[in-house]
């Protein structure tokens, strides 16, 4: 029992602690009205990127419970397409936003992270799922968006990563990822590599090659990455090597165009 209690407060009460005293140090209280939404200029313009493309983002949320959790959104574009389209899930009116922000944008003042990025062939194969997934999604009406436990950004993006079959993780700050969409207590993880049993979102245990080893107690996740050796914790997230994967058609030229 002194053991458990002893792991639940390094992996669970400490990390959340330090989380939250970084927040206040760094003095993160903005007005969200006026909070910087503009692109990190990670994406090209499209037609200098003529091949099919898929993006996943997660930056941490509005105000201070960006200390604890984050909003993931998917970006995508067809080949020879004029322009990005960004799918956000938010708790404001109908909650399927399409290209309301930047694609590759600050989220209200914080910068986001790149959790999977392909292109090329591999991309033209997800996104008619993926305009399939959203297009019939389970919580499509004002009122479904729940920030706790679910469904919320996450688990829109966790149902279309599912869908799509898309080889990556959400970070363990992604409250929400575990949330049921399928509404089944048993089955496969959302890369579809692995297992997942899920009680409603409030507790479940995760085991993934790509999701690792992963304890959820009340949304909040714990675990050991295998593949890309990290340790993930509440509120400070990964803890190693960093999350990003890149699928067999990514190019440089599309991940970032700092240098461009």
């Amino acid at each position: 029992m002194h053991i458990i209690l002893i792991l639940f407060l390094l992996f669970y009460v400490l990390p959340l602690v330090a989380s939250v005293v970084l927040y206040r140090r760094r003095g993160r209280a903005v007005d969200w009205r006026s909070a910087d939404r503009s692109s990190m200029r990670w994406l090209p313009p499209p037609q200098r990127l003529p091949a099919a493309v898929v993006r996943i983002f997660s930056a941490p949320t509005v105000s201070w419970r960006g200390s604890l959790a984050t909003h993931s959104w998917i970006v995508i574009k067809d080949a020879g397409a004029p322009a990005y389209e960004r799918f956000d899930y938010t708790a404001w009116g109908g909650p399927i936003w399409k290209d309301h922000f930047a694609p590759d944008g600050r989220w209200f003042g914080r910068e986001p992270e790149l959790i999977f990025a392909t292109d090329g062939a591999e991309a033209a194969r997800m996104i008619p799922i993926i305009r399939t997934t959203i297009r019939h999604y389970r919580y499509p009406n004002p009122g479904d968006y729940r920030l706790w436990p679910g469904p919320n950004s996450n688990t829109f993006v966790a149902a279309i990563m599912q869908a799509a079959a898309i080889k990556a993780a959400l970070p363990a700050t992604a409250i929400g990822k575990d949330f049921p969409y399928d509404g089944r207590r048993i089955g496969w993880a959302p890369c579809r590599t692995g297992v997942r049993l899920n009680l409603g979102g409030y507790f479940g245990i995760t085991l993934g090659w790509y999701e690792g080893i992963e304890l959820n107690l009340l949304g909040l996740v714990a675990g050991i990455d295998i593949r890309r050796p990290a340790l993930k914790v509440p509120g400070l997230g990964r803890l190693g090597f960093p999350l990003h994967s890149c699928g067999s058609g990514c190019t440089n030229a599309g991940l970032t165009a700092r240098s461009l």
